[in-house]
């Protein structure tokens, strides 16, 4: 088992920021793809970012590229997603997810075995 606990959303103006955390233990292997996800009211669920624990390789969704940054703090096991010039659009449940990789590269296409519990992101306009 992975517990992963959400943290740090919450309601902000549009162009404004939001800083997500997700608190992880139980893994110590350094082969893990941690991701963010979000899910919006009646649409699916869509991989938002992930970084591959053990080179610190990033990959995002292009709506969210250059705008959000994650980042993973080794010695405190915190997942970070850093979200800047936020957009209505990205109002939503945010989950952080985590599996492991066998390949040396990680995919938010992964089925991903581990999961928070959400955090809600609002954005007003």
């Amino acid at each position: 088992q992975v517990p992963l606990v959400e943290s740090g959303g919450g309601s902000v103006q549009a162009g404004g920021s939001l800083r997500l955390s997700c608190a992880a233990s139980g893994y110590t292997y350094r082969n893990y793809c941690l991701a963010w996800f979000r899910q919006a009211p009646g649409k699916e669920r869509e991989g938002v970012g992930v970084i591959y624990r053990y080179s610190g390789s990033t990959n995002y969704h292009d709506s969210v590229n250059g705008r959000f940054t994650i980042s993973h703090d080794n010695a405190t096991n915190t997942l970070f997603l850093q979200m800047n010039s936020l957009k209505p659009e990205d109002s939503a449940v945010y989950y952080c997810a985590a599996t492991r990789s066998f390949t040396g590269v990680c995919s938010l296409q992964y089925n991903y075995e581990y999961w928070g519990q959400g955090t809600q992101v609002t954005v007003s306009s």
